[in-house]
């Protein structure tokens, strides 16, 4: 495989990426992020993570590289739960979650040379998680870390939020941000 950049500013898809022994630039890209009108969740993250992709490898102007998007968003009753706004949005998403079973989504765009043209790849990954139930208390002090405000559905499982989650269906690792194994097979695919 050439060149690999990662299309993400996220730090846990940096360190997942690394983890699975993938050598990669990274490069933020820069698109709206709100959700269009009747979209569903799957359309949603993966519509993301392509447009995502297809920004930074226009952006390269280097045809050989292959350029990996990612967006994780959390699913409750069909309704997208984003990065909380601010501190009382993140309190009502988890009050939301307590003693539910959610979904994870990510959506994974490749985008790189094809076959006398630029290819791109899409996939969704989709997780479900369990909460116990959290008190006002519990919620209250884990807002007051900070650690929620910059994840999808106001936590992340592999900080303190994990103590409430007693079970999850599916790839750990898309619950933090980034589906290893579809990520290692749509990349080893291209290689």
């Amino acid at each position: 495989m050439g060149r690999l950049v990662l299309a993400s500013a996220s730090p846990r898809r940096r360190e997942l990426l690394a983890q699975a022994g993938f050598s990669f630039e990274v490069r933020p890209a820069h698109v709206n992020e709100d959700v269009r009108g009747g979209e569903d969740p799957v359309a949603y993250v993966t519509r993301l993570a392509r447009e995502k992709a297809e920004a930074v490898f226009g952006a390269l102007g280097d045809a050989d590289a292959l350029v990996l998007g990612a967006d994780t968003t959390v699913t409750l009753d069909g309704a997208i739960l984003g990065k909380p706004v601010d501190a009382e949005d993140a309190k009502r998403m988890l009050a939301l979650l307590s003693g539910r079973t959610h979904r994870v989504i990510t959506g994974v765009a490749v985008v790189g040379p094809g076959v006398g043209s630029v290819r791109t790849e899409v996939a969704a990954e989709i997780t479900a998680v369990r909460f116990r139930e959290i008190s006002g208390e519990e919620i209250a002090a884990y807002v007051a870390s900070g650690e929620p405000m910059d994840k999808a559905g106001a936590y992340g499982i592999q900080g303190l939020a994990g103590k409430w989650i007693p079970r999850i269906e599916g790839c750990y690792f898309n619950v933090v941000g980034l589906p290893l194994a579809l990520v290692a097979t749509m990349l080893e695919g291209r290689a």
